[in-house]
């Protein structure tokens, strides 16, 4: 399953003023085209936010599994955005930032584990060091909540959810490593085996291995 070309997603084109992207923004928009997703990770292009910084770019990316006959139960959704301001933002201590979104459905047994939110942000932390992303200011939250559906809602009854917020400054416009590590993060939350890893599934069974 291939990605969308991502060198578009969310570019505004212009500012406000009618004026073309800088040239680093458009290093930004051609590093981040280079990223192909694995297969059980689709991306697609979402609107970037307008007032945030002079230029945005944004890219969702959801992971679904098959339920039912011909329907897709979705197990995780995310959004990586990044903001660019030529003039640099004292908050951010630089001129690019990231800032990323997710939300996945987890294991029920997670939300009592008192390390799991420090686990679940050394994904992060350890996906931008492996990916050479550089970065500094990095900040954000990790959120686990625990839900119950009554009455008619589709839906299995008990659910647990990790939420992640997390926003950095890039040290350069190599963002392709940037969005390469929060999907790494994406995968992590949803469960995914590491690439190039297939589960097996109990057809896939030799009868030696069965009991």
């Amino acid at each position: 399953m291939e990605p969308h070309n991502l060198a578009r997603a969310g570019d505004r084109g212009r500012d406000a003023g009618g004026d073309e992207p800088p040239a680093a923004f458009r290093a930004v928009l051609d590093a981040l085209a280079r990223v192909r997703a694995r297969p059980e990770i689709v991306l697609e292009s979402i609107p970037a936010p307008q007032r945030l910084a002079p230029w945005a770019h944004a890219v969702g990316a959801h992971v679904a599994e098959p339920h039912g006959d011909d329907d897709e139960l979705e197990i995780a959704s995310a959004r990586f955005i990044v903001l660019f301001d030529p003039a640099g933002h004292e908050a951010w201590n630089g001129t690019i930032r990231c800032v990323g979104y997710l939300s996945a459905a987890t294991d029920e047994e997670l939300v009592d584990d008192a390390m799991f939110s420090e686990v679940a942000w050394s994904w992060l932390t350890d996906a931008l060091t492996d990916a050479g992303a550089g970065h500094h200011n990095v900040g954000g939250t990790v959120t686990r909540t625990a839900s119950t559906r009554f009455g008619d809602l589709a839906g299995p009854e008990h659910t647990v959810d990790v939420e992640m917020r997390a926003s950095w400054t890039a040290e350069d416009t190599a963002l392709d490593r940037h969005l390469q590590a929060w999907l790494d993060v994406v995968g992590n939350a949803a469960g995914l085996p590491p690439p190039g890893v297939r589960l097996l599934d109990p057809s896939d069974r030799t009868p030696s291995e069965t009991l």
